[in-house]
């Protein structure tokens, strides 16, 4: 398959939620990530991805974490629900992205959103036709569909597995 981009969440994909220290305001300062996220951006990165964050955050929380940990400059656009206006599940945050990536609605079939949240990431990716991917990374959110919509097309439960999903539908289009 010819990926368009990646898609991710931030808390509990990308960074662990319970390590977040944060401001007054509630900006996150820093957090510790997710084990072996980094260097997965990285590797995706280096492959060629588009990536592209979609994330439910205080404005500056996504900037901050990723700045921390060097990977800021690994993606392309950053679309965040106090910027933007709404959250997940609505369409017009997945679409802020989508659309800084000049991706066509066509090409959607061919974006992975990868997140923690059947509620919120699983949703709204599968009613873009985007192609879902939970990120289990621990218990804090429910991990069992309720309704249809709230089924991931794929579940991971570490960055490693992630990596080798993504590297077998690459593989498919060959």
């Amino acid at each position: 398959m010819n990926l368009a981009a990646l898609l991710f969440d931030l808390g509990d994909t990308i960074m662990v939620e319970e390590t977040e220290v944060k401001d007054a305001e509630g900006t996150t300062l820093r957090a510790e990530l997710a084990p072996g996220m980094a260097e997965t951006l990285r590797e995706f990165k280096a492959a060629g991805h588009r990536m592209g964050l979609a994330a439910d955050s205080r404005p500056r929380t996504p900037e901050n974490v990723l700045r921390q940990h060097g990977l800021y400059e690994l993606f392309d656009t950053l679309a965040i629900s106090e910027i933007v206006g709404a959250s997940k599940p609505d369409p017009r945050l997945f679409r802020a992205a989508l659309d800084a990536l000049a991706i066509p609605e066509k090409d959607y079939g061919r974006v992975i959103m990868v997140g923690n949240n059947l509620e919120r990431d699983v949703v709204g990716a599968n009613r873009l036709g985007l192609i879902s991917v939970f990120y289990h990374l621990n218990d804090r959110r429910r991990a069992y569909a309720l309704i249809p919509d709230e089924v991931p097309r794929y579940t991971v439960t570490s960055a490693a597995e992630l990596r080798d999903l993504i590297a077998r539908l690459v593989k498919q289009e060959a």
